[in-house]
């Protein structure tokens, strides 16, 4: 017999737990503590279960029995409601931590998992602070508009390169969402053009080779420190990117036969690198070696030796030498070696890229190319180190009339 509200209003609690019938499998459990809970009995593959649907009176006659029909229709379908609750309850808890931030700091993790460089997890990081206005956000209620207006605010602030780099961050972000199955789409495509796009930049570089030697003997002649010195030294030479030289490590340098080996991991194209070591390169470790070899960083941090060099020493180093920011930089010097290597007409442009770890478009070819070319590139290195000392000891020409001027 169907059960009425005002039966179930008055129904008292026992010593023991007893049950009121409804309809279809459909009952009120009255607890002796006064609780009455609603249940749905049920078989499924010749078992016996049962469904909790909810306390009275929160959930009232009506709505128990339409939460009953429900699991009725799955069980017609030939699904089990109690199981259908529990995947239910999982994927809720699942997606409990579908915010932006959550999600893009457990992205973040995943790729230190993966061997992401510590350099590279750090500018992650810092473009994930600068998206902070949509944190709380759950991803699949972010709208373009949303991300939009924390990019802008970003761009308002003059750092137009910066908000192209959090729009390309937070696309990542939303597509590893998606890939696990806690978004439905991507809105930072959708804003493609929508950003003001930055003038290029370079890095404010010496082309002229007067000017070069002159840097040369500053550098040589520098007061501070022996290791930063070194570093300074070694920079016009090697070609490589200041972020590389400065996390190199014992290992990696190979004294004996002239060459640094540079891991993929640790190069920004993710390609293991070669340097050839010119003679004058080799001195420069040898006298490195005896300061910080034979393990752990080339270039240690001054008050710790767990830790490399900071990115910025070089560049305050020709701050307080008196060049300024838009004289010359550290990864000035890779643009000073490229444009003055070009201009010789001696290398071919190839030798001269792979020397730069710059890119192939055409992966076969990369590698062909990093075979074919080490032949031309010991001797480039070569050259150029000796093209640098001839600069170093040029002495120029106003300088030398005004020595002989002098009574």
């Amino acid at each position: 017999m169907a059960l009425k509200e005002l039966q179930i209003r008055h129904a008292r609690p026992a010593a023991k737990v007893t049950q009121i019938t409804d309809e279809r499998g459909l009952y009120l459990e009255v607890h002796p503590n006064g609780s009455k809970l609603w249940r749905y009995k049920y078989r499924y593959m010749g078992k016996q279960k049962r469904l909790a649907l909810g306390r009275y009176p929160d959930v009232g006659l009506a709505e128990a029995r339409q939460r009953r029909d429900d699991a009725r229709n799955k069980l017609e379908a030939g699904s089990d409601p109690l199981q259908e609750r529990r995947r239910e309850k999982l994927v809720a808890a699942f997606s409990a931590a579908n915010s932006f931030g959550e999600i893009a700091r457990e992205y973040i993790d995943k790729r230190v998992a993966e061997g992401q460089s510590d350099a590279t997890t750090q500018k992650a990081n810092w473009l994930l602070e600068q998206l902070k206005p949509i944190w709380t956000f759950p991803v699949t209620d972010i709208k373009p508009v949303d991300l939009l207006a924390a990019l802008k605010r970003v761009e308002a602030q003059g750092k137009h390169e910066t908000a192209r780099r959090c729009r390309s961050f937070a696309g990542r972000v939303f597509r590893y969402a998606v890939a696990t199955g806690r978004g439905e789409s991507d809105p930072s495509s959708i804003l493609r053009g929508a950003l003001i796009v930055p003038k290029t930049k370079h890095h404010a570089a010496i082309l002229e080779p007067g000017q070069l030697g002159e840097l040369l003997r500053s550098i040589d002649s520098y007061t501070g420190h022996r290791i930063t010195r070194l570093a300074m030294q070694l920079s016009p030479h090697v070609m490589t990117r200041p972020g590389e030289l400065r996390m190199a490590v014992w290992p990696e340098i190979d004294l004996e036969n002239a060459v640094w080996k540079i891991p993929a991991e640790r190069m920004k194209m993710r390609r293991p690198h070669e340097v050839p070591l010119s003679r004058q390169v080799v001195a420069y470790f040898r006298e490195l070696f005896e300061l910080t070899g034979p393990d752990g960083y080339v270039f240690p941090a001054f008050h710790t030796w767990k830790r490399p060099l900071s990115e910025n020493t070089v560049n305050q180093c020709f701050r307080r030498m008196g060049y300024a920011v838009g004289e010359v930089t550290a990864h000035g010097l890779r643009t000073t070696a490229s444009t003055l290597l070009n201009e010789s007409g001696r290398w071919s442009p190839d030798a001269i890229e792979r020397s730069l770890a710059h890119a192939d478009a055409n992966s076969i070819r990369g590698v062909y190319n990093r075979g074919r070319y080490w032949d031309e590139r010991v001797a480039m290195h070569q050259w150029w180190s000796d093209y640098l000392d001839e600069l170093r000891e040029r002495v120029p020409v106003e300088r030398t009339a005004k020595a002989r001027a002098r009574p």
